[in-house]
């Protein structure tokens, strides 16, 4: 069985450390030993804000401001790598996308012409004062002011919240909320119990 999983959360909520978690947890069941396609577009990003080009000089100006990259944009990371990197027989692990509920449907109309069968969305519920004081311990560069961190938690409540809600009512997911708000280990072992029991 192919796994299909997306991970979805405030800033700070731990998806990049449940999703290394739940990779490790497929690979070592997977007798047949398939790649898992790791889908997290944070370094695309990075590489493309510091090109030369266009487009690359016009996102790198909405960074500095501060504000959140267009969707066409956030859509063309993930789809990219899908279409250069997804081959059959791999697992696909998206975490941190897609963040706006535009995102989601076009991931929807991807995901169905890669015929992925039962993709699961995990989405680790975490609260925004619990979000807020993870992000400022971490203190990486997007979190070093309070005022960044709350633009970002601001955008998760406009902008991704509607995503979530297209995820929890769309048939063609099965959709598990999890306690993020707990030690790593028991997030991990609550998301592989919710995981197997939807299976």
């Amino acid at each position: 069985m192919l796994h299909t999983i997306v991970f979805i959360g405030r800033s700070g909520c731990g998806k990049g450390t449940q999703a290394d978690l739940l990779k490790n947890h497929i690979a070592r069941l997977d007798s047949d030993k398939h790649q898992i396609l790791y889908v997290e577009t944070g370094e695309r990003f990075r590489r493309f804000i510091g090109g030369e080009s266009f487009s690359s000089k016009l996102s790198k100006e909405i960074y500095e401001k501060d504000e959140r990259q267009p969707d066409f944009l956030a859509c063309l990371m993930w789809a990219s790598m899908l279409s250069e990197e997804l081959e059959p027989g791999m697992h696909l692990v998206f975490d941190g996308a897609p963040r706006s509920h535009t995102e989601a449907a076009l991931l929807t109309t991807a995901l169905k012409f890669y015929q992925r069968t039962r993709p699961t969305i995990i989405y680790l519920n975490v609260s925004r004062k619990w979000s807020e004081d993870r992000l400022l311990s971490r203190g990486r560069q997007d979190d070093r002011t309070l005022q960044k961190i709350n633009k970002r938690l601001d955008w998760f409540e406009a902008d991704t919240w509607p995503a979530v809600e297209y995820f929890k009512t769309n048939n063609f997911y099965r959709f598990l909320e999890i306690d993020g708000e707990q030690p790593i280990k028991k997030v991990h072992a609550d998301i592989i119990a919710a995981y197997d029991q939807s299976s």
